[in-house]
């Protein structure tokens, strides 16, 4: 492989950092990433809890935003209680919150929790619930009334509207929920931001979009970051690390190095030992990354105040009793949603979307 003399690659990062960002440093030995990480820490040390749900007259469980009282905002994240789904949940278990249309849930289950859903945030469950056909993307879509009759969702992965009666929703079940709210122009939005999302920041993206279709201004955004998988749980390989170090100067910052918590593998690691080549055995640290902080710091890229960003709380991994997670099932999971829209009626109100 060519090598280049060490002046030329400083005068190459040099006008990445220009631009924002960095070489991708695909293709570098596990031993030279690691050699420069140097923030280690155990997974209970990462942890974000959840606040307590709050508890519809419907039984539905969910998490309003705190701070966030304007009259004319309807905002909050789901959790898996409350509902009528049994899928996810042992037999003589209450019925759960499953509000994705998943291959081994019953359609009319779901469309029941969501009806459910929009009445616990919103007051009416006949409010038109406008959700999407996500694909880990960086695209945003202005719906209006109108766009009420479309027989399939949009395919995006962020959706913004001003238009009042209209609840906005993305679906997670490890992914980080965004929401955006302008306090001015009364407009709002959703953002599903998996790490490949982040990566291709959806969430900037969504800021510019309110701007270009709202006229609004960062400084008058309100944010919330809800429940997802956290940096506690969140192990990830090399090639995510690279991802993230190619698009962000603070990526690296992003990762932990976080040790087993086994309090038995601790004290005698050499049970543990194994046969396999290193970088493929449990034994050692892992690899882990902070998406909550990720889309903070987009978030503030963009121009958003840091206090006026709320970080709502909860790892999906962490609290299986309160959340779906689609790693911690190992893919048996419903889905929560993530919710945000203007008060308010439509001259003429579309049927319900999903």
């Amino acid at each position: 492989m060519k090598s280049f003399p060490a002046d030329d690659i400083r005068d190459i990062d040099a006008l990445f950092s220009r631009a924002g960002l960095v070489r991708s440093l695909r293709g570098k030995s596990s031993a030279r990433f690691r050699a420069a990480r140097t923030d280690r820490a155990a997974a209970v040390e990462l942890v974000r809890t959840a606040p307590a749900p709050r508890i519809a007259g419907n039984g539905v469980q969910w998490l309003p935003i705190p701070g966030w009282t304007e009259s004319w905002l309807w905002s909050g994240f789901s959790t898996r209680r409350g509902g009528v789904s049994h899928t996810y949940c042992p037999e003589d278990a209450p019925g759960e919150l499953n509000l994705g249309f998943t291959a081994t849930d019953e359609r009319e289950s779901v469309t029941n929790n969501r009806r459910l859903l929009v009445a616990a945030v919103t007051g009416d469950e006949a409010t038109p619930l406008v959700s999407l056909r996500q694909f880990h993307s960086n695209l945003v879509v202005h719906v209006r009334a109108a766009d009420g009759t479309r027989a399939r969702p949009w395919k995006a992965d962020g959706i913004i509207t001003d238009e009042p009666g209209l609840l906005l929703a993305v679906q997670t079940a490890d992914c980080i929920p965004v929401l955006l709210a302008d306090r001015r122009r009364r407009a709002v939005g959703a953002f599903h931001a998996g790490w490949r999302g982040t990566v291709k920041r959806i969430v900037e993206t969504g800021v510019g979009k309110m701007q270009f279709e709202f006229g609004s201004r960062p400084e008058d955004l309100m944010a919330a970051i809800g429940p997802g998988i956290g940096q506690c749980c969140y192990a990830v390989g090399e090639e995510v690390l690279s991802e993230f170090e190619s698009q962000f100067t603070y990526g690296r910052e992003l990762f932990r190095e976080v040790y087993d918590a086994d309090a038995v593998r601790t004290k005698y690691p050499m049970l543990f030992l194994t046969q396999r080549a290193p970088g493929h055995s449990p034994i050692g640290p892992s690899l882990h990354v902070d998406l909550i902080e990720a889309n903070r710091r987009q978030l503030m890229t963009a121009g958003v105040g840091e206090k006026q960003i709320q970080i709502v709380g909860g790892c999906t991994q962490c609290q299986p009793e309160l959340f779906y997670s689609h790693r911690g099932s190992r893919g048996h999971a419903g889905r929560m949603m993530a919710v945000i829209g203007v008060g308010g009626k439509t001259k003429n109100r579309p049927a319900s979307r999903c």
